[in-house]
C-alpha cells in the first residue's frame, strides 16, 4: 500500500514539475509580442476586421496562468484609416485553470474586458455597418461551432494532436464599456454607457447566470444643440443557455428593470419585465416568451400627484421569418378596478405593424381615471360613468384603431355596433345602436350647451378655446367623421325623444348633418344642416321640421304646467348663424320659420265668450248661452322672419268659430324681450259664436302686448282702449259723420263709462281685459 501511494505521489510530482517547467520556460524564454502578427492575421481571416494591437501583450503565471492585451482597436474593411474604430477595448485578459492542465485540458478560468467600445452606424437607406461582419461570421459558423464544442471529460487529444479546449469559463466580466448606434435614417443616436456584464460558469451547453447594468440615452438630433430625449438606467439578470450548436438560446428567470427619465417630465418612470422563460430559436426563426409580466410605475403631473401602478401579463409567440406575433392571455390591471383582458395577433412587424384580436374591459368606474387625468367633465349625474364595460374585437395599426362588433355598457345604456378613430384625433367613424341614453346626466347641470368642450377625449384639443365656446373649433377644423347613431330613447335638455336616428359626415372641417329624425311628443322632429369649422368664426346652417307635435305636452315639459295652449304643432325653418357661443349664435341668427297649430284650444279662458259679452254690452243685451271653459280654435299660423337675432312677424292669424284674430310683433332672442299688437274681428259664418250687428263686424278689438318671456305672462297684454275708440270712430265716420259719431262718443266717453254707467262700464273693461290676458 505504501509503495502504491509513493508511486502515485511520484507521478503527480513529475506531472507538476513538467507543467511548472513548461510554464516557466514559456513565460521566460517565449516573447508574447511575437504572437501579435499571428493574432492580427487570424482576426482578419475569420472576421475581416483590421486589428491594431497598440498595447503590450503579456503573460501572467500567478495566481493564474493567462495572457492579457492592452489597447486594441479594429476597423471594418470599408472604413477609412482616420475613421473612428468599429470596435476597441482598453484591456483584455484570459486566464486558464491550473488543475485541468494536469488532465490534458485547457479550461478558461476567467475572461475580463475593460473599456470596450462598439460603434454601430445605420445609413440613410437603413443599412448597418455591422451587416457585412455578420455575414462573414455566419459563413464561418461550422468552424466556430467546432472550436467552441466542449472538451471530453478525460485528457484526450483533439484531432490535430493538441489539447482539448473545455469552454467552461468560470468568470466573464466586461466593465466600463460603451455601445453607440448612430441612426442617420431616423436622425437619432442611442448610447449605452457604463456597461457592465458579468457571468459565471459560462458554458455553451448548460445554463449559467448572467447580469448586466448600463445607462441608455437617446438623442433625437445628430447635430447641433442636442437634448437627451430619454435616459434610462437598466439592470438585467437571467439564467442563460447559449445553445450555440443548435442555435436555440434560452433565458430563464429573466428580470429586466428600468428607471427612465424622459424629456419634459421631471419624474422618472419605472418598469420591470419578468419572464419564466424566453426562447429564441434561430433554426425555426421563432421567439417564445412563457407567461410574463410587465410592471410599471408612472409619475407625472398629467396623471395625478401619485404614482400610477399598472401590470401587464401576457404570453408571446413570434415568427421572425413571417414578422408575426401572437399575444395570448393579455391582462392589464391597475387601481380603481381596472381589468382589461384579451388576445392580439400582430403582423408586418418589420415594416408597418398591424394588429387584430379581442378585448374585454371588466365593469369599472371611469370617474377616478378621468379625474386622475384631469379630464373629468362637470356632469349633472353624480354617478355618471361609474358603470362601464366593453367587449369588442379590435384591429388597427400605429395610426388608427377599429372596434368592429363592440358591445358597450355605459351606466344604464347598452350600445352595439362599430367604432374607429385615428390616434391623432383627425378621424372618427361611429355606427352604434343603443337602447336608451340620458344625455343630460353627462352634461353640466347649469349649462348643458357648454358641455361638449368638456367631454372625455377632446379636452386637450380645446385647451386653447375660450371658456364660453360651445364646440372645439380647432379640433373640428381638421376632423373627418362618419357618424350613424340610432337610439330607442334619448333624453336631452329635459326632452324625451324616441326612435332617434342621426347621420353625420365631415371632411375638411365641413360637417354635414345629413339627417336627424326622432319621435317627439307624439309627433316627429327632423332636421338637416351643416357646420363649417374651416372658417373663423364657424358658420352654421340648420333646417328643422316639426310634424304633429303635441304642443301642450311640449309646453308642460318646458315648465308650463298647466299648458297655456293645446294643439298639434307643425313647423319648418331655414336658419343660418355664425359664432361659437350661445350669445353669438343668437345675435347672428337669420332665417325664416313657418309655424302652425291645428285643432287646439286655450284652456281656462274662452275668448269667444269674452268677445260676445263685449258685443252684448254694446247692444244692451245679456249673453245667455252656456260657454265652454276653453277657447277652441281651428288654426294658429304665422311666418317669423329672423334678422340678426330679432324675430319679426307680420301675419299672425288665429281662427276661432266666427272670429278671426290677426297680429304682428317682434322678439329679441338674446334678451327675450318682445312687443306685439293684435286685433280680433267677428265673421259672418255658420259656426259664429254669437250674433253680431253687421256694423260691429267691421270693428277690430285691439290689444297690445310687451314684456319679457321670463316675466309673468298675466301682465303681458292689455286691451287697447284708445285704438278701440278710434276704430269705432272710423266706423261712425263711414256711416254718418254726425249723429252716429255723437252716439259713439256718448257711449264711450271717458273710459267707456259715460254711456254704460259705472257698473256696466267696469264689467265691460273686465271682459276686455280678460280677453287679452
Amino acid at each position: 500500500m505504501k509503495r502504491l501511494v509513493r508511486t502515485l505521489l511520484a507521478v503527480v510530482g513529475v506531472l507538476a514539475l513538467v507543467t511548472v517547467g513548461a510554464v516557466v520556460y514559456v513565460t521566460t524564454f517565449f516573447n508574447p509580442e511575437d504572437l501579435k502578427p499571428r493574432l492580427v492575421e487570424v482576426v482578419k481571416e475569420h472576421t475581416g476586421l483590421e486589428l491594431a494591437l497598440e498595447g503590450a501583450l503579456s503573460w501572467s503565471f500567478y495566481p493564474r496562468i493567462g495572457v492579457s492585451v492592452a489597447e486594441a482597436e479594429a476597423w471594418l474593411p470599408e472604413q477609412p484609416d482616420d475613421a473612428v474604430p468599429f470596435a476597441s477595448f482598453g484591456h483584455a485578459s484570459v486566464s486558464l485553470a491550473f488543475t485541468p492542465l494536469l488532465k490534458g485540458e485547457i479550461a478558461i478560468d476567467g475572461l475580463t474586458l475593460d473599456g470596450v467600445s462598439l460603434n454601430l452606424v445605420r445609413n440613410a437607406d437603413g443599412e448597418g455597418n455591422w451587416e457585412s461582419l455578420l455575414e462573414r461570421l455566419e459563413g464561418r459558423g461550422p468552424d466556430a461551432e467546432k472550436a467552441l464544442a466542449p472538451a471530453s471529460a478525460g485528457p484526450n487529444l483533439d484531432d490535430s494532436g493538441g489539447l482539448s479546449v473545455a469552454l467552461n469559463i468560470a468568470s466573464v466580466e466586461a466593465t466600463n464599456s460603451t455601445l453607440r448606434l448612430v441612426d442617420h435614417q431616423a436622425d437619432q443616436e442611442w448610447l449605452a454607457e457604463s456597461l457592465k456584464v458579468s457571468g459565471s460558469n459560462v458554458n455553451p451547453a448548460t445554463a449559467f447566470p448572467l447580469s448586466a447594468t448600463f445607462s441608455l440615452k437617446r438623442f433625437d438630433k445628430l447635430e447641433g444643440d442636442r437634448v437627451t430625449a430619454l435616459h434610462s438606467d437598466i439592470k438585467f439578470n437571467s439564467q442563460v443557455q447559449l445553445g450555440l450548436a443548435d442555435q436555440r438560446h434560452v433565458l430563464s428567470k429573466m428580470v429586466l428593470e428600468t428607471n427612465t427619465q424622459m424629456a419634459g417630465i421631471s419624474e422618472s418612470q419605472q418598469a420591470t419585465l419578468s419572464s419564466d422563460e424566453l426562447v429564441l430559436d434561430l433554426t425555426q426563426q421563432r421567439l417564445h416568451m412563457a407567461p410574463s409580466k410587465l410592471d410599471v410605475s408612472l409619475l407625472d403631473p398629467r396623471i395625478g400627484d401619485k404614482r400610477l401602478p399598472l401590470s401587464l401579463g401576457f404570453e408571446l409567440e413570434s415568427s421572425l421569418a413571417d414578422h408575426t406575433a401572437q399575444l395570448r392571455d393579455v391582462t392589464l390591471t391597475g387601481p380603481d378596478s381596472l381589468s382589461l383582458k384579451g388576445n392580439l395577433t400582430l403582423r408586418e412587424l418589420a415594416t408597418a405593424p398591424q394588429y387584430e384580436g379581442q378585448l374585454r374591459l371588466e365593469q369599472m368606474s371611469l370617474r377616478p381615471w378621468l379625474d386622475r387625468l384631469h379630464v373629468l367633465p362637470s356632469m349633472a349625474g353624480t354617478s355618471s360613468l361609474s358603470d362601464v364595460s366593453l367587449t369588442t374585437p379590435v384591429s388597427g395599426d400605429l395610426e388608427q384603431l377599429r372596434l368592429d362588433g363592440l358591445t358597450l355598457v355605459l351606466d344604464d345604456s347598452t350600445f352595439s355596433g362599430n367604432a374607429g378613430a385615428r390616434f391623432d384625433g383627425q378621424r372618427v367613424d361611429i355606427a352604434l345602436e343603443g337602447d336608451q341614453l340620458d344625455l343630460d346626466q353627462y352634461l353640466p347641470s347649469d349649462d348643458a350647451q357648454k358641455a361638449s368642450a368638456s367631454l372625455p377625449g377632446i379636452t386637450a384639443a380645446v385647451a386653447q378655446e375660450e371658456a364660453p365656446a360651445l364646440l372645439p373649433a380647432s379640433w373640428l377644423a381638421q376632423l373627418d367623421e362618419t357618424v350613424a347613431l340610432k337610439l330607442s330613447e334619448l333624453t336631452l335638455g329635459g326632452q324625451q325623444f324616441q326612435d332617434v336616428a342621426l347621420e353625420l359626415q365631415g371632411e375638411d372641417g365641413k360637417h354635414r348633418l345629413s339627417s336627424f329624425d326622432a319621435g317627439f311628443h307624439e309627433g316627429r322632429l327632423q332636421a338637416d344642416g351643416q357646420l363649417d369649422a374651416s372658417t373663423s368664426p364657424m358658420e352654421w346652417q340648420l333646417a328643422p321640421r316639426v310634424q304633429g307635435v303635441r304642443l301642450d305636452a311640449l309646453l308642460v315639459s318646458l315648465g308650463e304646467d298647466p299648458a297655456p295652449m293645446v294643439g298639434s304643432l307643425d313647423a319648418q325653418g331655414d336658419l343660418t348663424s355664425h359664432g361659437n357661443s350661445r350669445d353669438a349664435l343668437l345675435n347672428n341668427l337669420n332665417g325664416t320659420i313657418d309655424a302652425k297649430v291645428n285643432d287646439g284650444s286655450i284652456p281656462g279662458n274662452n275668448i269667444s265668450q269674452q268677445l260676445c259679452s263685449v258685443v252684448a254690452r254694446f247692444e244692451g243685451e245679456q249673453a245667455t248661452r252656456e260657454w265652454a271653459e276653453d277657447t277652441r280654435f281651428d288654426e294658429i299660423r304665422g311666418t317669423f322672419q329672423i334678422r340678426d337675432g330679432v324675430a319679426h312677424n307680420e301675419d299672425l292669424l288665429i281662427t276661432l268659430p266666427g272670429i278671426e284674430m290677426t297680429g304682428e310683433g317682434r322678439l329679441e332672442l338674446a334678451t327675450r324681450a318682445f312687443e306685439a299688437k293684435g286685433a280680433a274681428r267677428f265673421l259672418d259664418t255658420a259656426d259664429a259664436a254669437c250674433k253680431v250687428n253687421p256694423r260691429l263686424q267691421r270693428v277690430a278689438f285691439p290689444a297690445r302686448c310687451e314684456g319679457s318671456l321670463d316675466s309673468d305672462s298675466s301682465e303681458w297684454c292689455s286691451f287697447d282702449v284708445r285704438a278701440f275708440s278710434r276704430n269705432l270712430s272710423e266706423l261712425a265716420g263711414d256711416e254718418a259723420r254726425g249723429q252716429l259719431q255723437e252716439e259713439v262718443d256718448e257711449r264711450l266717453g271717458k273710459e267707456i263709462n259715460k254711456h254704460l254707467g259705472d257698473e256696466a262700464g267696469e264689467e265691460l273693461r273686465d271682459a276686455l281685459r280678460g280677453l287679452f290676458n
